[in-house]
């Protein structure tokens, strides 16, 4: 979680920095502070809350110097307070440091340091670092810092710098993201892209166990016993505009809004004529076609993704695939078959516990395959294959359009594996990619029905319990709908299997009590009629989700959404649109902050 950035040049680094945070308030929103020398002094602010409250103490400040560091923080330890809030320093205002991370062993850090005289302001455990590299400081600030991350158990990112070196900055990861940014006369460091696009579009991606010592025109990068390492500097293809709002009130409607084309993208991308591209890389399909199995493991809504392509990879490829929360599944003592293929999924290739759980599938022998959105990140480059979904930037705190390309990925990979075993036929495979095809087309028809979400979402915003249930394939949309709902309404919303209901969940249901069942026009429709008609006897509100031309019961659903009709193994893509809207509207109208939703942050780097 948490974001940094950092910045040595020419420019009114203040604003430099304080606009880098504001692109990554998304990892979080408890505090926040900038650090920067000023006069030939530390200048030091800090904010609880969000990052306006920062501005209005800072902005219009000058700030005579040419290098600063900030943070937006996600609190881990300590509650966010002032005092809590980084960057942190030592006790001379000499050297300032923002971390990103979990130091593990901090208490024992700390006691010795307080025994050799050091004072701590802060109950966090970040404090622990700037601090020893005051007690190693001989006059080397490099030296200092490798001395003084030798000592740090856990994870960690820093931006680092000294009063007595102003014309150095330093960046150190370990199992937490961080990045370069080269500009012209000018050098960056951040948690995530989004901060340094509008300076440059070059970008040191830094590995476990780097630092970088950066100049205004020059850099260096070090591993942790200071030898030299060569890197390769990337563009990054990104527009500055993927990280504007562009008119939207808010990020998270922008994304839905943008589905249709991250869709066409990847379709274009893995799809030609009547041919699947997706694995064109022939050593990833000769070791699809070798696997017994496939374990996927993920978290949050990666997760539910991954659910859905559980039940496409054993339809079609005739797969046996199960699916673990990839912070269960780190934990556990699995038994995997040997010829096992590992999934991981996450948006920003950086999530904490699918990062350890792809290590532990190394440890146990197993390849890994990873779908994620960033190029680059740390699951991707620890991977043994990647497949990367598209998206582009999500900014939104509750994944969107994240969401259906994972989603998109897993059912091309379905499909493709599928047709290379002769499980489908060529006629089979040429009718799926044609529907593949409409999707983009039909998404915008769900879009178009916002306004008719927005008046059913008035009716509903002032429940604060819902219930979602599907069945089959619809399942896992039932989880994905609940999960959007709480994550930025604050809705106490649980996600049920439809057949399930009746064996505890139905004893929730009453008057007050909606109940959004997704229902499409799928194999299990008529089954899930009959839940249905058991939650209509028990008097409770039933939200209908189906297909355009589908008959209900009637009078059975007071409101009902209808989506165009597609086939069954598309429909996952398709009905989580109206519920990330329906989510979304009910939010607003709490008076939710739906892109910054309470103790939550987009990228969760600590396990």
């Amino acid at each position: 979680m948490c974001g940094i950035v950092g910045y040595i040049g020419n420019k009114d680094v203040g604003s430099v920095v304080l606009v880098g945070l504001e692109k990554l308030e998304y990892r979080g929103y408890d505090s926040a502070g900038i650090a920067a020398i000023h006069d030939g002094n530390l200048f030091l602010r800090k904010r609880v809350g969000r990052l306006s409250n920062l501005y209005s103490l800072v902005n219009g400040r000058s700030i005579n110097g040419n290098i600063a560091i900030g943070h937006t923080r996600w609190a881990t330890h300590g509650q966010p307070t002032e005092e809590n809030a980084h960057p942190h320093t030592d006790c001379k205002n000499r050297v300032a440091v923002a971390h990103n991370g979990i130091i593990e062993n901090f208490h024992e850090l700390r006691d010795e340091l307080v025994r050799k005289g050091h004072r701590f302001v802060s109950e966090t455990d970040s404090e622990v670092i700037p601090h020893l590299i005051e007690e190693y400081y001989k006059g080397d600030l490099v030296d200092a810092v490798i001395k003084a991350i030798s000592r740090l158990k856990g994870s960690f990112a820093l931006a680092i710098f000294s009063v007595d070196h102003p014309d150095m900055l330093i960046g150190v990861r370990k199992d937490s993201p961080l990045i370069v940014g080269v500009g012209d006369g000018e050098m960056l460091l951040a948690s995530d892209i989004p901060a340094i696009l509008s300076h440059t579009h070059k970008v040191i991606i830094l590995d476990n166990g780097e630092i970088a010592i950066l100049k205004r025109s020059s850099y260096e990068i070090i591993d942790f016993d200071g030898n030299h390492r060569e890197k390769t500097v990337t563009n990054v293809d990104w527009d500055v505009r993927d990280v504007e709002l562009e008119g939207f009130e808010h990020y998270m409607l922008k994304e839905i809004y943008e589905q249709p084309e991250v869709i066409e993208r990847n379709l274009r991308n893995y799809l030609r004529n009547n041919e699947f591209l997706l694995l064109k890389d022939t050593n990833l399909r000769r070791l699809l076609l070798t696997k017994s199995s496939i374990l996927i493991q993920a978290c949050g809504t990666s997760k539910h993704a991954g659910m859905v392509g559980k039940y496409l990879l054993e339809r079609f490829a005739r797969i046996p695939t199960r699916v673990e929360f990839a912070s269960e599944f780190r934990y556990m003592h699995p038994v995997v078959p040997p010829d096992t293929l590992v999934i991981a999924i996450s948006q920003s290739g950086e999530t904490a516990d699918t990062l350890a759980g792809l290590r532990m599938a190394h440890e146990m022998g197993l390849e890994v395959l990873s779908i994620v959105n960033v190029r680059d990140s740390s699951i991707a480059r620890e991977s043994d294959y990647v497949i990367y979904t598209e998206a582009g930037p999500e900014i939104g705190v509750a994944s969107t359009k994240a969401y259906t390309a994972q989603v998109l990925i897993l059912t091309l990979l379905a499909f493709e594996l599928s047709s290379l075993r002769g499980i489908i036929s060529n006629d089979e495979t040429i009718h799926y990619i044609e529907e593949l095809r409409k999707l983009p087309g039909r998404i915008r028809r769900v879009l178009d029905m916002d306004d008719d979400i927005k008046s059913i979402a008035a009716h509903y915003h002032g429940y604060n319990d819902f219930m979602f249930l599907g069945r089959g394939i619809n399942y896992p949309t039932a989880l994905e709908g609940a999960l959007k709902l709480k994550e930025i309404s604050y809705i106490h919303a649980t996600g049920y299997a439809a057949g399930e209901m009746k064996h505890g969940p139905i004893a929730l249901i009453d008057k007050n009590m909606p109940v959004i069942f997704v229902n499409p026009n799928t194999s299990v429709f008529e089954k899930s009629i009959s839940n249905m008609k058991e939650v209509e006897a028990r008097g409770g509100i039933i939200i209908a989700l189906t297909t355009e031309g589908v008959e209900l019961p009637h009078g059975i659903a007071r409101e009902t959404i209808r989506i165009p009709e597609i086939d069954e193994p598309l429909v996952p893509i398709l009905s989580i649109v109206p519920l990330q809207l329906l989510a979304y509207h009910i939010a607003v109208m709490r008076g939710c902050d739906v892109d910054k939703p309470r103790n939550l942050a987009k990228s969760v780097t600590v396990e």
